[in-house]
């Protein structure tokens, strides 16, 4: 299953929400010094909510690994340094559905379709008001960024959250809100356990049931 939708809309609480195996999509951000990140037009800021700025190759690999063979390495990646600081495992173990969630998840809908790992896409929309409320304080609390730059970017994102949803859905994924989204995931679930259960192999279960 592949979750999408704006930054701060509430996929990582969805994901977490619905008890299956999470695979974080923004461990895939590019590092701060690389020389191909793009910026927000007339300014010096990174542009963290734009495609180029996230490792697609590297992801689509690890989410096919998983679908593949259950298990992979990823990268540990601190957004308030804009750096990857170690790796990790995700491990599926028998689970035939896990969600790969994460604001450019819409980027790779059609490259998992072409190789038969997705189950489904979601795109998550609560609403621009409610979800800048909800990213300002998440990003604060965390200290993701700079105060100034958490304001210029929950500004610009607020203006620009219809036309994120509409990119994304046009990429595939489906609008919904956080009931129908756990209701989606769940019928995903079952169909993927009964897959399994009706003796598909685990490369087949997993590809008809993987990203998020």
């Amino acid at each position: 299953m592949l979750l999408c939708g704006p930054s701060g809309s509430g996929k990582s609480l969805l994901a977490a929400r619905s008890g299956l195996p999470v695979l974080r999509l923004d461990d895939f951000y590019k590092e701060g010094d690389d020389p191909t990140l793009p910026l927000v037009a007339g300014t010096s800021d990174i542009d963290w909510d734009d495609p180029g700025s996230w490792d697609a190759d590297t992801a689509v690999a690890a989410i096919e690994r998983l679908c593949r063979t259950r298990r992979t390495q990823v990268p540990v990646y601190d957004i308030s340094l804009s750096a990857r600081t170690g790796e990790g495992t995700v491990d599926i173990g028998g689970t035939p559905l896990f969600i790969a969630e994460g604001i450019f998840a819409a980027e790779i809908v059609d490259r998992c379709r072409e190789r038969g790992l997705l189950a489904d896409a979601l795109c998550l929309s609560r609403g621009p008001v409610r979800t800048f409320r909800r990213r300002f304080l998440r990003d604060l609390r965390e200290g993701r960024k700079s105060v100034p730059f958490l304001l210029r970017r929950g500004w610009r994102l607020m203006r620009l959250e219809r036309a994120i949803v509409a990119r994304q859905t046009a990429l595939g994924a489906y609008a919904c809100d956080r009931d129908e989204a756990l209701g989606r995931l769940a019928a995903a679930a079952v169909s993927g356990r009964t897959a399994t259960g009706a003796g598909a192999t685990s490369g087949t279960s997993t590809s008809t049931g993987a990203p998020a």
